[in-house]
């Protein structure tokens, strides 16, 4: 782009400048702003918070580099951000530079960096607050915002830097968060998930859980006992907004359809497919990824075995079938289930489950595509829960689950499987083992499968579907409880 391209681009996507310059009102561009406007057909209210540091603390150098899939919200939560910044009266609106970074290149990057510090150099040397709205997708942001970082102005500045993948030729790690998001950042790598089953409950005023929630270590704490068991009376409504919750999963527009139609749209499931086409398999037919998501969701509660699985969506072989997977989970679409030992250590070469990251996806297949198997609600219930697991550890330790060590599955030495086993995790008090977590959607004989987790760790959790007893070693838990406690 040329530099007075670059330059009209600024003006447009931060018209704060020109109301202040103007003296109107700086907050004013909401009414217009095309992200905003159309959130408010699907609006119940849902706000996420994971930039409220950014929005109301004190300007600093920190830089936070916030993630997740497309369609979850994340230039609404810029916008959201912007607006927050522009109402403050401690900052002048000319500090905040937005930028939507689509179709520009690394070139681009480097020339809006220096005209938005010249189109705000009436602000001198104050602190710039960087709003970089899906720069991931340059190629080489990460060395070039480190040069940037370490040479110029720009290293004293906030900056927040969204993105809709985790590639790993982007190396944030070694280029950003190592000496280079400021001295007091904290939660320098961040992600936007879809909405929880708790925010979903809120937002839909379908129950107000009131409760806290618990690490992964206090599932059988006595918190987590009063907790489940001041929701026993609300068990048939958690079961039904459970059910509901894994039919429109957690995309705020997919939540506020379902919840003032009672049905997630053709068209916002035509939207997800053509995104995940586009990131994850752009070169082969529009019904390859109903098709891959569809056979993904039908083998979840087992070990992956990439051959059959190959022969059965016709790829040429394994590795075709590997890229499109890795694909799926550097696009925040899907996540893997290791195998580990007693510890949880990866054990390797063996094989690996995975579950699809939000509950609608698993529906995008059927919906879209005749003829393939609907979602079983056991299924979808297991990889609800390893999301909420994985998500909950994540939350505690950031990057576990980029580095897929948030959850893992374990064999026993009876051959059976327990679905969720311990994983260590970061603790005031040290380090703790998240308690083993089996998914079994029943209402009734749960004892029987509890024999396996109580034989193996002497405790641990069933996630059933309306049994609460914790009278044994191992826990009944109603999975929507499971899920309350952990998100």
């Amino acid at each position: 782009m040329r530099d007075d391209e670059i330059r009209t681009r600024l003006r447009e996507n931060n018209p704060w400048w020109q109301a202040v310059a103007s003296e109107r009102d700086p907050i004013a561009w909401a009414t217009a702003d095309r992200s905003l406007v159309a959130r408010q057909t699907f609006d119940l209210g849902y706000r996420s918070n994971l930039l409220h540091d950014v929005a109301t603390g004190e300007l600093d150098d920190k830089l936070v580099v916030l993630r997740g899939p497309r369609r979850v919200g994340k230039s609404v939560l810029l916008k959201d951000t912007a607006l927050t910044l522009c109402a403050r009266r401690d900052i002048d609106p000319r500090q905040l530079i937005y930028v939507a970074l689509d179709g520009m290149t690394i070139a681009d990057l480097r020339r809006v960096l220096r005209l938005g510090r010249e189109l705000t150099r009436s602000m001198g040397d104050e602190r710039r607050i960087w709003l970089l709205d899906e720069v991931t997708a340059l190629k080489g942001w990460t060395a070039e915002l480190k040069y940037q970082r370490d040479n110029t102005l720009f290293g004293n500045d906030t900056v927040v830097c969204t993105g809709s993948s985790w590639e790993g030729t982007s190396n944030v790690e070694r280029d950003l968060l190592a000496g280079r998001s400021g001295e007091r950042s904290e939660r320098r790598s961040r992600v936007l998930h879809p909405m929880s089953f708790r925010e979903v409950l809120v937002a839909t005023n379908r129950l107000d859980p009131t409760s806290e929630k618990i690490s992964p270590w206090e599932l059988q704490a006595p918190a987590a006992r009063r907790i489940a068991e001041s929701l026993e009376s609300f068990v048939d409504e958690l079961d039904l907004a459970w059910q509901s919750y894994l039919t429109s999963g957690g995309f705020p527009r997919a939540v506020a359809e379902n919840h003032n139609s009672g049905g997630v749209s053709d068209s916002f499931l035509e939207d997800l497919a053509a995104w995940l086409h586009r990131d994850v398999d752009p070169d082969a037919h529009d019904d390859s990824v109903p098709r891959l998501l569809s056979a993904i969701e039908q083998h979840c509660s087992s070990p992956l075995s990439r051959n059959s699985l190959s022969q059965e969506l016709g790829y040429a072989d394994g590795n075709g079938l590997d890229v499109r997977l890795n694909r799926l989970t550097h696009a925040y679409a899907a996540l893997w289930c290791h195998q580990i030992d007693i510890n949880g250590g990866r054990i390797r070469g063996s094989q690996s489950k995975m579950y699809l990251a939000d509950p609608l996806l698993s529906w995008i297949g059927p919906r879209l595509r005749s003829g393939l198997a609907s979602p079983d609600f056991a299924r979808l219930t297991e990889a609800a829960l390893a999301t909420a697991l994985a998500r909950a550890v994540d939350d505690l330790q950031r990057g576990r689950w980029e580095s897929e060590d948030a959850i893992g599955y374990l064999r026993t030495g009876g051959g059976k499987e327990i679905d969720f086993s311990r994983v260590p995790i970061p603790s005031p008090a040290g380090v703790k083992q998240s308690v083993p977590l089996e998914s079994k959607w029943v209402s009734s004989g749960w004892r029987a499968e509890a024999r396996s987790i109580e034989g193996y760790f002497s405790s641990g959790v069933l996630a059933t579907r309306t049994i609460l007893d914790t009278s044994y070693p191992a826990w009944a838990l109603p999975a929507p409880i499971v899920a309350l406690l952990l998100e």
